[in-house]
């Protein structure tokens, strides 16, 4: 039997980030008041970090027409390659506003997210760390994105 170990960073609050770390985990939190989510009333918001310096954000978009919708994630890699092409994402903090609910668990990314991310992180030949947080409370950090979907599909499983 082969065992997967999945490792990440619980955090009470945003208090125990770095300054860099903290401040776009307020930008994501921020950017979810830009999401249109009119049906599911779950905002998403995600923002990252460039190794250029450069931030740029995401945010979740619904379409009457289920499941026509993008997630924020997707909407922020779509953005970074077409605006910045070739410059790798070092840092992407992701925040959630439901406003049927509470706010207060860190939000994941879906599966085709987690996959899009791999994606990303293949392009880019470097991690991307991932912030995970709600409005408030518990931080999720995970120093390697791809490790959301250990078991990937990759394009070296099409050769």
């Amino acid at each position: 039997m082969k065992e997967i170990v999945f490792q990440y960073q619980v955090l009470e609050n945003e208090s125990a980030l770095s300054l860099e770390d903290a401040q776009l985990l307020l930008k994501a939190r921020a950017a979810t008041a830009k999401a249109y989510a009119p049906y599911s009333k779950f905002h998403v918001g995600a923002v990252a970090l460039l190794n250029n310096g450069e931030t740029i954000e995401g945010t979740n978009q619904e379409n009457a027409s289920y499941p026509v919708g993008i997630c924020a994630e997707r909407v922020l890699l779509s953005a970074v390659s077409s605006l910045y092409n070739g410059v790798a994402i070092k840092t992407m903090a992701i925040s959630c506003h439901n406003l049927n609910g509470q706010s207060n668990n860190p939000v994941s990314p879906c599966g085709i997210c987690r996959q899009s991310l791999v994606e990303q992180t293949l392009r880019q030949q470097q991690p991307i760390k991932l912030i995970l947080s709600g409005m408030e409370g518990v931080v999720y950090v995970l120093e390697d994105a791809a490790s959301l979907l250990p078991l990937r599909f990759t394009a070296d499983d099409m050769k």
